[in-house]
């Protein structure tokens, strides 16, 4: 795509602040780095001051570029329970925008995803603050490296999780306490622990006020509250919506005044409604000392970044020495979630198998938005509607900012030769099993179209032949643009597994085969119904380029799987939003009594909850004792326990510790999640661990809008999910802790 540089001078004449959209410069990352640099000569040119400018990429999974790192969905990586290792994503992503030329990465994704309607739960760590804290911090600490080379910009500033209905860039219905208590804390813990640098604000409104003119919330919560003493940019037209969406604006120069006034200090992508505030400023509608604020900022994140002449250098960058090929193999063999076994996994030989699943030949397939692989998309779905070549579509008629919104027919198999292209050496699934076992058969048929055709049961058990065990593919598309039924922008009602691929499952149950599901998803499903009888089941949450060769190494007993849910799977939509840490007297589960349920459910609990999955070995796990130590100004609460391996074979398995607040004068979580570690045992080793959280973790918003622990008697909880508790135990606390 050709690009007139030299414009920069006629189009910005006093200088470039932010450059956009930079990864579209160019698919060689050699010539995108040289291109960059042309960018960084133009500007110092038609800038007064010779300051370059800020130059923004996203890294959620990997550089989004044609040649950058890909690892698996951060979902995926949350998976893991293992923030060393998602740090070292954060590294890589750090490097490899350091080397091109780029100094901040729009990520991670530190909302809280609780309604698995919402099309971008995969680009989360899920549902709990605790794990999105604790991956977040790891991250953001990584790609920041030693000497904050490149910053993170954390997103979304807050609430966006929680939009009503699931649907993209509704309102969040949440309290002030619950945004501060819950949605925000992520945000906290890396001003604290991180030195986060950016923060970047949600689509949502709240309360009636959108959070990107809410003063309350990017002010009075972020910067007075919070302490974060950084730089605010804006989603991308998100000013420009306060005019065009919520009109809560009636000119440019107002939506960039409510923006401004509120907090924030960059548009993005461009200066659609920034571009009028020297009007305001003359008007006398805005305070010109929030345009110094703001300015001050942008140039002292330029200064650290040495953006700034005769001030300060660039930063220096010691790159990580882990080879990223390797990192993102290991975070795919450990994100895999065994969510059932009746004893049909591990297979001790492919020998009869069939593979049922068109979705078993995809490689486009394990990936979501903001890949390598999305990152192709938009402008491929764009020249081949303007060429015709997308049935029902005039390219006259197509109204391209409306692109997610569209259904292309036919376009998938233009999106997956491009994958194809982008990963030339990442097998399919059935051609890394055909690798273990060269006849395997195969069937490819099963549809996850939302206008699938029922199938021909008859013709699909004649095709599975005499085969016993079958293992049975099956999932959904998650991206921006194409028929995909997750992704930003996409967002469904029914949250089953789409098209016919239901209907698959139940055919072969019923016929009386050994079903082994595997299940493709980047967020959680309803899948009761088409799970019903099934023999074994896993969930491969987007797990990247080494999905295949990681699935089939599970599969054959060869990896022990590992990987926890970091959401939970209601039973039934009606459920929704269901998560682990509800109050007492909501949710599910009630420690103090039972409470109103749902009379068309036998069960009210989860069909998956937080934290579960299963091992091919067998775990025991003993409390040994619970303190509370430390000054008492700043107690830690910690628990010591001995976990052995019962079973056969070594593993690796996730303990957990939750806390239980049982009396407070603010209503509290039935549980809330302190601490977790992985821990790797041989055949019928222990080891004994502590897991620690300070007692300041626990705190809540008080009516006086303090936030404290009561004293009072808190509850320790030991497990291996939320809803396999193994030990539990009481302990006073004895005065109030603020935080």
């Amino acid at each position: 795509m050709p690009f007139d540089l030299p414009r920069i001078r006629s189009l910005r004449p006093d200088g470039l602040g932010h450059l956009s959209l930079s990864w579209l410069l160019d698919a060689d990352l050699a010539s995108f780095r040289a291109k960059l640099g042309e960018v960084q000569e133009h500007t110092r040119a038609v800038s007064p001051f010779g300051i370059g400018a800020l130059i923004h990429a996203e890294g959620i999974n990997g550089l989004v570029h044609a040649q950058g790192h890909q690892f698996p969905t951060a979902w995926g990586q949350a998976s893991c329970w293992d923030p060393e290792l998602v740090g070292k994503v954060g590294g890589i992503v750090g490097d490899q925008m350091y080397e091109t030329g780029i100094h901040l990465a729009f990520a991670p994704v530190l909302d809280v995803a609780r309604d698995l309607r919402w099309g971008r739960v995969h680009e989360t760590y899920g549902e709990d603050p605790e794990v999105i804290a604790r991956n977040g911090v790891a991250y953001i600490s990584a790609i920041h490296g030693e000497n904050r080379s490149v910053l993170a910009a954390a997103k979304h500033f807050a609430g966006y999780g929680a939009s009503e209905g699931g649907l993209n860039q509704a309102r969040a219905v949440i309290g002030r306490r619950e945004l501060n208590d819950v949605y925000a804390r992520p945000f906290a813990r890396a001003i604290d622990e991180a030195g986060l640098s950016l923060v970047m604000n949600s689509y949502n409104e709240i309360d009636g006020v959108p959070a990107v003119s809410n003063r309350w919330l990017l002010t009075e919560l972020l910067r007075e509250q919070l302490g974060f003493d950084g730089l605010v940019v804006s989603d991308y037209d998100a000013v420009s919506m306060l005019l065009k969406i919520y009109h809560t604006a009636s000119t440019p120069g107002k939506a960039a005044a409510q923006a401004l006034s509120a907090g924030l200090d960059v548009e993005l992508p461009g200066s659609e409604m920034f571009s009028a505030l020297a009007g305001e400023v003359r008007a006398g509608s805005v305070d010109e000392r929030h345009i110094d604020d703001a300015v001050l900022r942008v140039l002292a994140v330029k200064d650290q970044l040495g953006l700034v002449p005769n001030t300060s250098a660039r930063p220096t960058r010691t790159p990580q020495v882990e080879d990223p090929d390797a990192v993102s193999r290991r975070l795919a063999e450990e994100a895999v979630v065994l969510l059932r076994n009746d004893g049909a996994l591990p297979l001790t030989s492919f020998d009869g198998v069939a593979v049922v699943g068109s979705l078993a030949d995809e490689v486009r397939i394990h990936f979501g938005a903001y890949t390598s692989a999305s990152n192709e998309e938009q402008p491929l779905a764009i020249r081949m509607i303007m060429a015709g070549q997308v049935e029902g579509l005039d390219p006259a008629g197509t109204i391209f900012t409306d692109l997610f919104q569209l259904e292309l027919p036919g376009i998938e198999a233009a999106f997956e030769r491009r994958a194809r292209e982008l990963h030339p050496d990442m097998p399919t699934l059935i051609e890394a099993l055909r690798e273990v076992q060269p006849d395997l058969r195969y069937v490819d048929v099963g549809d996850p179209s939302l206008d699938a055709d029922p199938l021909d049961e008859d013709a699909l058990l004649a095709e599975v032949g005499p085969a016993q065990t079958v293992l049975v593919v099956v999932g959904e598309r998650t991206a921006w643009v194409g028929n995909h039924t997750a992704g930003e922008g996409r967002t469904t009602t029914r949250n089953e597994l789409p098209g016919n691929q239901t209907q698959l499952l139940r055919t072969l149950v019923e016929a009386g085969k050994t079903v082994v599901a595997i299940v493709i998803s980047g967020r959680p499903l309803i899948l009761e119904q088409a799970l019903e009888g099934v023999d074994a089941a896993l969930l491969a949450p987007l797990l990247g380029p080494h999905a295949a060769k990681s699935l089939t190494a599970v599969l054959a007993g060869e990896i022990n799987p590992s990987g926890k849910l970091v959401s939970t799977f209601p039973r039934a939509l009606g459920q929704v939003p269901m998560y682990h840490g509800h109050p007492f007297g909501s949710g599910y589960t009630h420690p103090t009594g039972t409470r109103h349920g749902y009379v068309d459910l036998a069960e009210q609990t989860p069909l998956f909850a937080f934290g579960h999955g299963l091992s091919y070995t067998t775990f025991e796990l003993a409390l040994r004792s619970v303190t509370i130590d430390g000054d008492s100004d700043s107690p830690t609460l910690t628990a010591t326990a001995t976990v052995t391996n019962t079973g056969a074979v070594a593993g690796e398995t996730i303990v957990q510790l939750y806390v239980r607040d049982e009396v407070a004068s603010i209503i509290r979580p039935a549980r809330q999640l302190a601490d977790f570690r992985r821990v790797r045992l041989d055949v019928g080793q222990a080891g004994t661990i502590e897991l620690a959280a300070p007692i300041s973790r626990f705190a809540y918003t008080m009516v006086d809008g303090r936030r404290r622990v009561e004293a009072g008697m808190l509850t320790a909880l030991v497990g291996f999910a939320s809803d396999d508790i193994r030990a539990e135990q009481g302990i006073g606390l004895p005065t109030d802790v603020d935080a």
